[in-house]
């Protein structure tokens, strides 16, 4: 696969969940292609953490960002945010 097809297939979502505010994570950013690589990029200029789930990408980029995951997807996602609380470093 060329390089410009790996980008063009590429997927990503940025969520964010604020206690009290919603009642689950809210997708922040989404997209394919060039903007997903963007939203990584971004993600990793920040510090924020990114996980690469393909299946997982490809749900989320095709809502609308503002709005609250499905609820189908509350287990998968408090998944990953355990997984990464597990890395996260001291004093956070």
């Amino acid at each position: 696969m060329s390089e410009f097809n790996k980008v063009l297939n590429k997927k990503a979502a940025a969520l964010r969940y604020e206690e009290g505010r919603s009642a689950a994570p809210v997708i922040v950013a989404c997209g394919s292609g060039y903007m997903a690589e963007k939203i990584v990029e971004m993600a990793g200029q920040n510090g924020v953490p990114v996980y690469e789930d393909n299946s997982l990408a490809t749900v989320l980029s095709q809502l609308e960002a503002g709005s609250e995951i499905p609820q189908e997807l509350y287990q998968t996602v408090v998944d990953i945010y355990a997984y990464f609380l597990q890395f996260a470093p001291e004093g956070k």
